[in-house]
């Protein structure tokens, strides 16, 4: 029996959630601060995972909890009440790295599935036989995997299905092992708080190869190097849009994407993109066609967008130099500026997230339908209906221009640089 692929998006709040589902996500991966890693930026609380799962299973969709810290004493307490909710509320699987709280979901949310996050760094068939022996059902295997290995798994563990990151940030350590964060800044990586540190600019000494964190001035680390390479750079971004057939002729039938944290416009063009990219690899065109098709679709969606460059990692093994040692980020030739709330009476009315004058120049891309550029002519205020000559993010406000075309709810609006 061949299983349904399956497009997993990250989903920071139910608005993202929202878009995830318009843009073609088949589930989405969510937890609240408590017990996930994603701290500062999460925004779901109790009522939020409970309505998610709701809005998630009207729409046939699929959602994942993530309880996937490495606990400390403190944080057992709290996690049987949860676990006791959410084994009511029956989401489609809990996350899980720790092996305690793994106990935990078999003794107070028996009836889920356990998936095992990344953050467990499964790598090798073994590791991957261990824990479905422990009961989990699928694996999200550590992004230091190489094709190779994701075969073997598969070969040698048939029964676990395999999850796989297929873009967006990869940390610089096993798969958010990492304890620089909570060194440098006290906030623990292991519980959901990163601060980062790997993507700070940092001062070099070439003489004594020691750097000095721009926040911290006075306090010099030696950079030591090993075989397996330095332990201080800024990973590029992790791309496998062209890459899609091989993966699932290897096993892979979940193909995770990595921004919990990342705005709307990120979410929705990376989900757009791989949706339309799985559509392709699932069409009856030849391999050569596909690829061709792929690369059109990264330089479409995925060039336009602001990165740290792209990267296939570990995939096909390490023979290139992979981090982007001179910026956080590469600039875009685009610019997010506003989601589309309400079309209505040729009514676009959207809400603004940066700068848009009347005379810009737009692209919008839509949840299905194909993206439309065109030139702002008018702007007005939606609430007084007063014409403006521009708008700004972080007002509250919602505001319209006028389209004879429908422009689907949703949709998101870019600015050329």
């Amino acid at each position: 029996m061949i299983k349904k692929i399956e497009l997993l998006a990250p989903a920071g709040s139910l608005e993202k959630m929202r878009y995830a589902f318009a843009y073609g996500a088949d589930a989405v991966y969510m937890g609240i601060p408590d017990f996930s890693l994603r701290v500062r930026i999460n925004k779901f609380t109790l009522d939020d995972v409970r309505q998610a799962i709701e809005e998630a299973h009207k729409l046939k969709k699929k959602i994942y909890v993530t309880v996937n810290i490495y606990a400390h004493n403190q944080h057992l307490e709290k996690l049987p009440i949860y676990l006791k909710k959410l084994n009511d509320w029956k989401p489609d699987g809990l996350l899980v790295s720790d092996p305690g709280i793994l106990q935990m979901v078999k003794k107070y949310a028996p009836n889920l599935i356990i998936h095992l996050s990344t953050q467990a760094n499964a790598t090798n068939w073994q590791a991957v036989k261990f824990w479905y022996e422990q009961g989990v059902k699928r694996v999200v295997l550590g992004r230091e995997v190489t094709l190779e290995e994701i075969k073997e798994i598969h070969k040698r563990v048939p029964k676990v299905e395999l999850e796989y990151f297929a873009h967006g940030a990869m940390c610089m350590s096993y798969s958010g092992r990492c304890m620089l964060s909570a060194w440098l800044s006290g906030r623990s990586a292991n519980l959901g708080d990163c601060s980062q540190p790997c993507r700070w600019k940092y001062n070099i000494n070439n003489i004594n190869v020691e750097i000095e964190d721009q926040n911290h001035l006075g306090i010099k680390i030696p950079v030591e190097e090993d075989k397996n390479g330095t332990y201080i750079f800024n990973s590029k971004d992790i791309c496998m849009i062209e890459y899609l057939n091989e993966l699932i002729e290897a096993g892979v039938i979940s193909f995770k994407i990595e921004g919990r944290a990342k705005s709307v416009a990120y979410l929705s063009t990376i989900v757009k993109t791989y949706r339309l990219g799985l559509d392709i690899v699932k069409s009856k065109i030849s391999l050569v066609e596909k690829k061709k098709k792929l690369k059109q679709l990264k330089k479409k969606y995925l060039d336009n967008l602001m990165t740290r460059g792209y990267t296939t990692g570990f995939l096909f093994g390490r023979e290139t130099v992979e981090q982007n040692t001179e910026f956080s980020h590469l600039l875009s030739e685009e610019k997010f500026v506003g989601e589309v709330v309400n079309y209505e009476n040729e009514k676009v009315c959207i809400i603004p997230h940066n700068a848009l004058r009347v005379g810009d120049k737009v692209r919008i891309i839509q949840p299905k339908n194909e993206e439309l550029i065109l030139t702002i002519k008018k702007l007005y205020n939606y609430k007084n209906q007063k014409a403006v000559s521009s708008v700004h993010g972080g007002v509250g406000e919602t505001y319209y221009f006028l389209s004879k075309k429908p422009i689907a709810k949703y949709s998101i609006l870019f600015k050329y640089n």
